[in-house]
């Protein structure tokens, strides 16, 4: 049995880092429960977050997070 995993925001205080968000990787069963009561989820690289928004395509991924799940499919 395989775990399907989606990418998933860190948000990041725009008044304090000007840069893009950085979308993690994170089980997939474990987006809605954190979007509707604000646990916190821990991204494949060990970060752990409460989400807040969804991936849109083209956004950046956290690189350690991209390796991971990459070795994870081969």
């Amino acid at each position: 049995m395989s775990t399907l995993t989606e990418p998933e925001v860190r948000p990041r205080d725009s008044d304090t880092d000007d840069g893009p968000d950085m979308f993690h990787y994170v089980k997939k069963e474990k987006i809605a429960e954190s979007a509707v009561m604000g646990t916190f989820v821990r991204a494949l690289c060990g970060e752990t977050f409460p989400v807040t928004k969804a991936a849109k395509p083209g956004s950046p991924v956290c690189p350690r997070c991209k390796e991971i799940y990459e070795s994870m499919s081969a």
